[in-house]
């Protein structure tokens, strides 16, 4: 199978990235990139380092088939390599504990300002009404959400974010606990068609220097 592993230059990566809808349904992204993609992905930042994130990765043929009409019979979901759901966790605090004691053992943080950091986080979380959570969650699941999208390209593959499918059925159909919120699905694979170009508006137009300009 042919390499995709192409690292571009950032500014190539940020340039050339498209909306690619169009997939050849033949080729294949092993899974251990798969892993690789998402492992990279998952640097990026979020809130206290809590990382409220969790992957759905569709890439049995079967599955997909059956994400099709959710997703409002968007083909790209069949075509594609796989289609990753992503997920954010309303009750990201369970792993407070986990990530923070792996910050100790990597020598980032002694034990005593984990101790105080743990106890201080769960003290404020238990003050946040729902809304302000999910929002943090949300805010945290595009920042992640994007940063795959950015690996996929530097690796030489497309993508698309889909946020138009019926997300309750999603849930019921896959089985989603109540504790996580569908985000996006991000389709990924190797382009038959390019993406379309698109415009920005000028900078000048969305660009103010220290306060809004009536």
């Amino acid at each position: 199978m042919e390499n995709t592993q192409q690292l571009q230059d950032f500014s190539s990566v940020i340039k050339e990235r498209r909306s690619v809808r169009h997939y050849d349904p033949a080729f294949k992204i092993s899974e251990q990139e798969l892993k690789e993609i998402l492992t990279e992905a998952t640097l990026a930042p979020s809130g206290a380092n809590f990382q409220p994130w969790k992957f759905i990765v569709f890439n049995d043929q079967a599955l997909k088939q059956q994400l099709f009409p959710i997703a409002n019979n968007q083909q790209q979901v069949v075509d594609a390599s796989a289609v990753i759901a992503v997920l954010g966790d309303l009750e990201y605090i369970k792993q407070t504990e986990q990530i923070y004691d792996s910050a100790v053992e990597a020598g980032y943080m002694t034990k005593e300002v984990k101790e105080t950091l743990v106890s201080h986080i769960e003290s404020t979380l238990a003050t946040m009404d729902h809304h302000d959570i999910e929002s943090g969650v949300l805010f945290d699941t595009g920042l992640v959400s994007m940063q795959l999208m950015l690996v996929a390209k530097a690796r030489g593959y497309d993508t698309v974010a889909m946020a138009g499918y019926d997300k309750n059925k999603f849930k019921e159909t896959f089985n989603i606990p109540e504790r996580y919120v569908p985000t996006i699905l991000i389709a990924i694979g190797k382009a038959s068609q390019p993406g379309h170009p698109t415009t920005r508006l000028p900078i000048d137009d969305v660009l103010f220097w220290n306060g809004l300009s009536q």
